[in-house]
């Protein structure tokens, strides 16, 4: 090899290993003056210390932001009432107002690591101490979520993690069935598909496909939807401007689940479209947690085309065989005590 090769070389590794850098640093953003940035050259995210534990923004580099946000609610905390204000957040199901809807409106805890952080709640008025635990990847836009719910109650409580990504308005959400049989081959059902009083499957927003389904956000249908379903690999992928952003979680065929035994549920209205993980059911006494892991991907170059089945089989299937893949045990926690 000549040195000029060899010059190139060198150098091409130095871009790498510089690109690949996970970096985590303590920013103002969007009238939070408390917000941590975790980024590898390739991808952002943003958690916000004065309200949460939420991811409240997941981009390329400099790109947009693929989570919803609600622009009154930006920068404020401390409200009497509930706030969707955007982004991705942990819940506990079944829904119900006590335990799903507890404030998340004040401070969180944050401990930053070399590839991440870690944001906890305190105790909510529901009795859960929640918590999100990021880690990026590096390279790549990979990033895993470990959430957890302690519970602190004083009677014990049957629930389930309940993880909803909100997602910014004007794209469409694809998840996808168990793998498809033949009939008389295949006499059991595969899994459940889970509808509420408002679901209407004759609204133009949803779409099925032999292997898929789809829902379209459209600012002008007022009307919410909302679909449950099943599936051992459970995920979600939703396709914004060129953009394709995708979670990731497993769930258990042999285990009970909230909503008639749903994984994955999808939920839109005019403002914004929500892809939602669900864990198994627990019935949790005091001290003890459930927890419920979740990987994201974010690409450009998306082009479903028309979206038929063969364009959503080109654009999903090298996305989907991927192994999700996250830097792991970089180094111990960095807590920052007296600060948020």
């Amino acid at each position: 090899m000549s040195p000029m090769s060899r010059l190139a070389l060198m150098l091409a590794l130095t871009t790498t290993l510089m690109t690949a850098q996970v970096k985590v640093e303590k920013i103002a953003w969007k009238g939070w003056p408390n917000c941590y940035r975790v980024s590898n050259g390739e991808v952002e995210l943003i958690v916000t210390s004065d309200v949460g534990p939420r991811v409240m923004h997941y981009s390329l580099a400099g790109g947009r932001n693929v989570l919803k946000e609600f622009d009154a609610q930006m920068g404020k905390s401390n409200e009497k009432e509930y706030q969707l204000r955007g982004g991705h957040r942990l819940w506990v199901a079944p829904e119900a107002l006590e335990t799903s809807w507890a404030l998340d409106n004040g401070r969180v805890k944050i401990e930053t690591r070399a590839d991440g952080l870690t944001a906890t709640q305190p105790i909510d008025s529901a009795g859960f101490e929640k918590s999100i635990r990021i880690t990026m990847a590096a390279p790549g836009s990979g990033v895993t979520l470990e959430h957890k719910a302690v519970y602190h109650g004083a009677k014990p409580l049957e629930m389930a993690p309940w993880t909803l990504t909100m997602m910014a308005p004007g794209g469409r959400a694809v998840t996808g069935f168990p793998p498809r049989g033949t009939h008389p081959k295949d006499l059991l059902p595969t899994n459940p598909l889970v509808l509420w009083a408002y679901t209407n499957l004759a609204d133009a927003r949803w779409k099925f496909y032999e292997k898929y389904l789809t829902l379209r956000q459209d600012a002008a249908a007022t009307a919410p939807q909302k679909l449950g379903t099943f599936n051992a690999d459970s995920w979600g992928a939703y396709a914004l401007d060129g953009l394709l952003f995708t979670k990731r979680t497993e769930a258990f065929p042999n285990r009970r689940y909230p909503d008639f035994g749903c994984s994955f549920e999808t939920f839109t209205n005019a403002e914004f479209l929500e892809m939602e993980f669900l864990g198994p059911l627990r019935r949790l006494a005091k001290g003890q947690p459930a927890s419920l892991t979740e990987h994201w991907t974010l690409r450009r170059g998306a082009d479903f085309g028309a979206w038929t089945e063969a364009d959503l089989d080109r654009v999903l299937g090298p996305v989907l065989a991927e192994k999700p893949r996250a830097a792991r045990g970089a180094g111990p926690a960095r807590k920052t005590p007296g600060k948020r």
